[in-house]
């Protein structure tokens, strides 16, 4: 039987963080025998709001490729390909952008709140206001129909359907699938100090590749229940960075439930259950960063397995691009 495609990947603006394997790298573990799947070094994306520091976005590359490796993506299941070089995606995009308008794009729910994040007013990139159809692009050429997103980008998924439904409709006949978003049991989590986004450039998340001191000193600095002042005062789980960290990465339901309850009703201190989380974190962040630190040490496997992958990709994705244009009835020389 034919595996369902399943296209991810992330933007290379720096190392990936802990927040990332919940949300995504342990799922994409998971689907390497299931899926079809493919692994986007979103570098072209990166450059939508990072143009003024090019070379930030093509350091991160290597660094993205080597948190991938590092945490167990085997390139021979799962293929990581660079985006700047498969060129059918670009092409791809400027198609798709005669299929809609300007109005939708800005309407778009994810694209409007982060041109808020941002604070962009009305000086935004046209690269970034556009990405809905170049994710549509990405998606498309590979053909996947299985995107795992986080619910806040749920609506460019929708956005990609939009635009797949015009572009048969045009064709008249079904070139291109729709895909599905995949939602993460795990939502995003919290930066350590209880922000709602955790993010490489804001200083409140863990890298992959932190050591055993950086790991504890930012369990230790974690957001938790500012009016638990006393361990016999009953403390909130809710918004208490470190139960949710928790609930990502212990394994035992039972014992974080039991924490939980004991931390509600009194008598369990903040730095016990920070212990806990410390030690789940050191032995899960441990063995990744040792393979880390090995594969830098031989860049020329790293390169060459984006170099294997985007080959691959290019040939899937130039033939995507091919049947669209015939399709669509596109002068042929």
């Amino acid at each position: 039987m034919t595996k369902p495609i399943i296209l991810t990947g992330d933007r290379t603006t720096g190392p990936l963080h802990i927040g990332h394997y919940a949300g995504s790298l342990a799922n994409r573990l998971a689907c390497q025998d299931s899926h079809e799947q493919f692994l986007l070094l979103a570098d072209t994306q990166a450059l939508t709001d990072n143009a003024h520091d090019p070379e930030k976005v093509r350091r991160s590359v290597t660094e993205v490729a080597l948190d991938y490796l590092a945490v167990g993506i085997d390139p021979t299941r799962t293929t990581i390909c660079l985006q700047s070089h498969l060129p059918a995606l670009a092409e791809l995009s400027m198609l798709y952008l005669n299929f809609v308008t300007v109005s939708r794009l800005e309407r778009n729910p994810t694209v409007k709140d982060e041109i808020r994040a941002r604070g962009f007013g009305r000086d935004i990139p046209a690269g970034f206001l556009c990405y809905p159809a170049a994710q549509a692009a990405d998606i498309t050429a590979f053909k996947a129909t299985v995107v795992p997103v986080g619910e806040d980008q749920a609506p460019l998924i929708e956005q990609t359907n939009e635009i797949v439904r015009r572009v048969n409709a045009t064709a008249n006949q079904q070139i291109l699938p729709e895909a599905v978003a995949v939602i993460p049991k795990t939502g995003r989590l919290p930066g350590i100090d209880g922000k709602a986004k955790m993010s490489k450039s804001g200083g409140n998340a863990i890298p992959l590749s932190a050591s055993p001191d950086e790991i504890s000193a930012a369990v230790k600095a974690m957001f938790t229940d500012p009016n638990h002042l006393r361990i016999e005062d009953p403390g909130r789980i809710e918004g208490n960075v470190v139960f949710t960290y928790l609930d990502a990465f212990d394994r035992d339901k039972t014992a974080v439930e039991a924490l939980k309850e004991h931390y509600q009703q009194g008598g369990l201190g903040d730095g016990v259950v920070k212990k806990r989380l410390d030690d789940i974190l050191q032995a899960l962040l441990g063995p990744i960063r040792t393979r880390r630190t090995q594969l830098s040490k031989d860049p020329g496997y790293v390169l060459d397995t984006i170099k294997q992958g985007t080959e691959r990709a290019r040939e899937r994705t130039d033939a995507t691009k091919r049947e669209v244009v015939e399709h669509l009835g596109l002068f042929r020389l």
